[in-house]
């Protein structure tokens, strides 16, 4: 487990605090059922971004905070525990994408709007059904960008996407030249596939590796994220375990169901150890970054598919129906799960870079 700063604590004990009493799973379930344009809150997004949360990675001189990915992932891990939707997690990365590759203009041209709350912004890497960053059609000839990214997270509110073409990452602002098709998928979230055809684009002028580091501090945001959901559907489980009596008893006192439980603690605290270490890595610039978020992201999906699964069962017939939270955890992480790349890709990646 990390060891946190008194700044970091705090900020994750205020996000706790407002996730739980502003952005209760019930919050989500609003979202999804009255469906607005972006999939999100826009009044709960602009409280975030008015407590400092859209910023946190932007330096102070450009309007943030400059904490880094650990504060964020501690913020994201709250926020996942009541499944929010929020594009912090999407704009963050694109934030992260900027602070790489983007020249000073760049930079004090997006970031202080993204600081302040008032541009959602994405970024855009995929063009087919699985992760794949090695295979990119999208292309640029005389700073006109053509292409096509076929799930972007945020993509229906996003003003700003940080595209993957064949040479890079450029920023293409929301306008002539792009279409966004919106892309309905179980968690009810904003995916949508994004079509540019000759739109103006800005190259972002970072390291060879641009889209490699770029898409790592995602998936770390992501692994965060993840992180909160398997804590949380594991402690809605275990309190249920706890008062529902069958047989005379509570759920909890059969050892059948206590060594599932145990399984699945012991796998949250490798989770926490693997998520918090990749974050931690990010933010000292260690050169294992890529090992140490393909890690995460392995262990990661792997754990909130056995937590998530084991909610839904161990809730027995009521974890089955739209009334209780079970499913909804278990749809949001079938989709996080192959977002930047599942389990399988990433213990594929790990070995490779380990040098197996």
């Amino acid at each position: 487990m990390a060891v946190l700063t008194e700044e970091q604590t705090m900020i994750r004990d205020m996000a706790r605090e407002w996730a739980d009493n502003e952005s209760p799973v019930t919050a989500f379930r609003r979202v999804r059922d009255t469906a607005p344009a972006a999939m999100f809150d826009a009044q709960a997004w602009q409280a975030q971004a008015e407590m400092g949360w859209a910023g946190i990675l932007v330096p102070e001189e450009h309007g943030g905070a400059g904490m880094g990915y650990l504060s964020l992932g501690l913020v994201m891990e709250q926020l996942g525990r009541n499944l929010a939707a929020t594009p912090l997690a999407a704009t963050a990365a694109a934030a992260g994408a900027i602070l790489i590759g983007g020249s000073a203009a760049q930079q004090a041209e997006w970031l202080p709007r993204i600081a302040a709350g008032d541009l959602v912004a994405t970024l855009a890497v995929d063009e087919g059904p699985r992760f794949a960053p090695d295979r990119i059609g999208a292309a640029v000839n005389g700073g006109r960008l053509t292409g096509t990214k076929a799930f972007v997270a945020e993509g229906d509110g996003a003003g700003l996407f940080v595209v993957a073409a064949t040479d890079g990452l450029y920023l293409v602002e929301k306008g002539e030249g792009v279409t966004v098709a919106p892309r309905h998928l179980a968690d009810a979230r904003s995916h949508a596939e994004v079509r540019f055809e000759n739109a103006v684009a800005q190259k972002l002028d970072g390291p060879a590796d641009l889209v490699t580091r770029a898409a790592d501090r995602a998936t770390a945001i992501v692994c965060a994220e993840m992180l909160g959901m398997a804590e949380s559907a594991f402690a809605q489980t275990n309190d249920y375990l706890k008062t529902r009596v069958q047989f005379g008893q509570p759920l909890s006192s059969f050892q059948a169901l206590q060594h599932r439980m145990a399984k699945m603690f012991t796998e949250l605290e490798l989770m926490r150890s693997v998520v918090e270490g990749a974050l931690e890595a990010i933010d000292a610039n260690r050169p294992d970054v890529s090992q140490s978020v393909s890690l995460a992201k392995a262990v990661a999906g792997e754990t909130l598919r056995l937590v998530s699964s084991e909610m839904v069962q161990l809730h027995g017939g009521i974890g089955m129906t739209d009334e209780h939270d079970a499913g909804f955890y278990l749809k949001r992480a079938r989709v996080l799960e192959t977002m930047w790349g599942n389990a399988a890709w990433h213990r594929e990646r790990f070995a490779r870079l380990s040098g197996y």
